[in-house]
């Protein structure tokens, strides 16, 4: 790593006390951009704009921020701002910023190949993947870059993959006018929904909205055996749901919660494993979810409520087979409880019940006002505001100039999702140009044989694969466009697929050999980061298992009538039960090995969903009265084994 003035040397460039304003004005005018667009205050003002203008001049705040707070080489700390990214910033702001207003004039006429489309058009494509590279490495700039050069050269493509070449300038000028570039779907849920959303959050950590949910944690399972792990679970759960990222859920839950515990005696790599699977599974959790739910709402064209609801039932399966994984490691290895000293008393969290409210706001303003998940968040976040002034916790109350300063820290925090959103519109526009993805579908299926089953093997590892190191909306954008398509093709229900190719996506961040939620992890607990990796694969099973079964049975994501959706419930509750006690080697007692292989088995036959196959009802039955069974035999044979010791 450089040290602060190592950037100076490459010539003239910005000081701190320069670059560091205009970077905090650029912020916060990109948040209360995304928020007038958001309340819709351009129509009060009597303006009309095209979404793509409101869009481009996101992009006009997002890209100069981006060249500004992010220096050439990751990993290098950022004092003085050269002057190559200065001129780029610039670059960006007047290339973006001609978008936004002569977007009208121009956007007619891409297909003419008029300059005044093709060369900000080509401007905006290079500055958006060198922003990319410097956000997220790499891996992302690479595949975009050879989607890019499959729309040039497509025709030399041999095979059913051959596409449509197209003209560089047409290209340019596509990527940066038309609805299905740059400023496309994933850019307009980026600008609007993922703003407020983070607005909400970072709301929330600075009025002790976090601490309220630690504590909370703290209260609810620290008097049980395994406190430690468990409130890791929760604390994180329902961090997870508002941050959108593993890895930054990690690094903010996973500082207090993995060191609590280690003191509690679990070895160093189950603590930071146990801590990247419930930070990563805070984006399927609702009612907030990841920002890649909202951007499957739009690709799906249904609201977000309906996405949340159905992703419940997996989400809860997710969390139900870590919390009792978590309880049986316990047992097994003799944990007690959290020390007292360290459990908050209830009369603090009874002085933080406020947030809660913020949440009975954001609910109710989904699915029973049905408002836009922009404005239920932004909602949401006056309520926080609101009673934070009025009650706030621990004895402190926000300071107004704080609050106004959550618009800046908002706008430096959407800055990566933004550029990856703007990224992915690259890969849609190529796939609508070039005739992509329909030769990519029907490749999938063909490969598949048209079997369901090879197809969705085929498509889980493709999943993980390309999400490996690639963050989540960068995945989903990539899987949705490539992999969920054949799915539907074969007759699944298309939010299953969705669903699916999103799991599939978010477990490369626990699943080595480039596991970076569970990295991070690891290097907090300083344990392996293999091991770390490979035990966070074991603590998440149920999402490699789950996503399966509601392909096969939407009746986990409450499709269906409701006698058969809670009979799903109830038995897959039964399955993840008997899987983890399989798994954690511990029911009432240490399990042998063949006892821990019948649990197994049981608990997968328990899983699957009774409209999964014709005759599923008798597997679920053979499962749970096998599970009983064993169940009652375990706890009587360590019954009798407590009573010989007593005797």
């Amino acid at each position: 790593m450089s040290t602060p003035g190592n950037e100076g040397k490459a010539g003239f460039g910005l000081p701190p006390a320069l670059w560091r304003p205009v970077a905090s004005v650029l912020a916060i005018c990109l948040t209360l951009v995304a928020v007038a667009w958001s309340l819709n205050l351009q129509r009060s003002l009597g303006l009309s704009l095209y979404p793509q203008q409101f869009l481009a001049a996101v992009l006009a705040f997002t890209l100069p921020l981006a060249f500004l707070m992010l220096p050439a080489r990751r990993g290098e700390e950022r004092a003085t701002v050269p002057w190559y990214d200065c001129l780029l910033a610039l670059l960006a702001f007047l290339a973006v910023g001609y978008v936004a207003v002569r977007y009208p004039q121009v956007v007619n006429l891409i297909f003419s190949k008029p300059p005044s489309a093709y060369v900000p058009g080509l401007i905006i494509v290079v500055l958006v993947l060198e922003a990319l590279r410097r956000t997220t490495g790499w891996s992302l700039v690479v595949i975009i870059a050879a989607f890019l050069l499959y729309a040039l050269f497509g025709n030399l493509v041999p095979g059913r993959l051959a596409g449509r070449a197209q003209d560089w300038q047409m290209l340019s000028g596509y990527m940066a006018f038309d609805v299905n570039g740059v400023f496309g779907i994933p850019m307009s849920v980026a600008a609007t929904v993922v703003v407020a959303f983070i607005l909400f959050g970072n709301l929330l950590g600075l009025t002790g909205g976090s601490h309220f949910f630690t504590d909370a944690s703290l209260l609810a399972m620290g008097r049980f055996r395994g406190g430690s792990m468990k409130i890791a679970v929760l604390a994180s759960g329902l961090f997870g749901s508002i941050s959108g990222s593993a890895v930054a859920n990690v690094t903010a839950t996973g500082i207090v919660t993995i060191p609590m515990i280690k003191r509690d005696g679990y070895p160093a790599h189950k603590a930071g494993a146990i801590e990247a699977v419930a930070s990563t599974g805070g984006q399927l959790m609702p009612p907030v979810m990841g920002a890649a739910a909202f951007l499957m709402a739009e690709f799906l064209q249904i609201s977000y409520a309906e996405v949340a609801l159905a992703a419940l039932v997996p989400a809860l399966l997710y969390y139900v087979a870590l919390f009792i994984q978590a309880d049986l490691e316990a047992a097994r290895l003799g944990i007690s409880r959290v020390p007292k000293s360290q459990i908050p008393p209830a009369r603090r969290i009874v002085t933080g019940l406020h947030f809660i409210l913020a949440f009975v706001v954001l609910i109710g303003a989904l699915f029973s006002l049905n408002w836009q998940p922009e404005r239920a968040a932004l909602a949401a976040a006056l309520s926080v505001i609101v009673t934070s002034l009025i009650f706030g916790y621990r004895s402190v109350r926000p300071k107004l100039g704080s609050l106004f300063g959550s618009l800046e820290q908002t706008g430096k925090s959407v800055v990566e999702i933004i550029v990856i959103s703007a990224a992915a519109g690259l890969v849609i526009g190529v796939l609508n140009v070039t005739g992509l993805s329909f030769n990519l579908t029907y490749a999938l299926v063909q490969i598949g044989g048209g079997s369901a089953v090879v197809l969705l093997v085929l498509s889980a590892a493709v999943c993980i694969v390309l999400g490996m190191g690639l963050p989540t909306l960068g995945v989903y954008v990539l899987l949705a466009a490539l992999v969920a398509p054949a799915l539907v093709a074969v007759g699944i229900e298309p939010i299953a697929a969705h669903l699916f190719v999103l799991y599939f996506g978010m477990m490369s961040m626990i699943t080595p050999p480039i596991a970076i939620a569970a990295f991070a992890a690891a290097s907090i607990a300083s344990a392996p980061a293999m091991q770390t990796g490979w035990a966070s694969v074991k603590f998440g099973w149920a999402a490699f298992v789950v996503p399966f079964l509601f392909v096969f049975s939407p009746t986990l994501l409450l499709i269906g009538a409701p006698v058969e959706i809670g009979l799903a419930v109830v038995t897959a509750g039964a399955g993840v039960w008997l899987v983890s006690a399989a798994l954690a080697g511990y029911a009432a007692s240490k399990l042998s090995v063949p006892t821990r292989l019948l649990f197994g088995l049981f608990g997968l036959m328990a899983l699957v969903p009774a409209g999964a196959f014709t005759g599923a009802v008798y597997t679920d039955i053979i499962g749970v009265c096998g599970g009983v069974a064993l169940l009652g035999m375990e706890a009587y044979r360590a019954r009798e084994e407590r009573r010989k010791a007593l005797t």
